[in-house]
């Protein structure tokens, strides 16, 4: 069965953002020629997720308020502890953002149909930043016919 290893690079906005990654992921398919099979997606960061929904700007205002609802980024978190932890003294203190990351998880998997991501008709991937802004990559792992 072959396969071929793609990034998707994405600079991300400040704060907590949803980015459409959808059409470099369908660039990454049609690079590699895959007609029947599936896509992994993994986010190579711990403070990002990635998901399946839908990219509506109502819902994705709704996504960032809840998010911050349920882990508010200046509650009393022991990983902001930066005095107290082996790590350099710019780090941000972003618990929350791991923490949403971890409700989320880092990674999906997607059919390849007819060489083509197979998703509904509202769904889109996306990247969900929770500490930016940043540079971030996604690591893509496409196997099939």
């Amino acid at each position: 069965m072959p396969s071929a290893y793609r990034r998707i690079l994405v600079h991300t906005r400040p704060g907590v953002s949803v980015h459409d990654i959808t059409p470099e992921l369908r660039a990454c398919v049609a690079r590699a020629g895959i007609r029947e099979g599936f896509a992994v997606l993994s986010t190579l960061h711990t403070t990002t997720a990635i998901t399946v929904n839908e990219h509506e700007s109502r819902l994705l205002a709704d996504v960032r308020r809840f998010f911050l609802e349920l882990a508010p980024p200046h509650a009393r978190y022991l990983h902001n502890d930066i005095h107290l932890r082996d790590c350099p003294p710019d780090e941000p203190q972003n618990a929350h953002a791991h923490l949403i990351a971890m409700m989320l998880g880092n990674s999906e998997t997607l059919p390849i149909h007819e060489g083509e991501v197979d998703l509904g008709r509202w769904q889109s991937v996306m990247l969900v930043e929770l500490d930016g802004p940043r540079e971030r990559s996604i690591a893509v792992q496409l196997w099939g016919d």
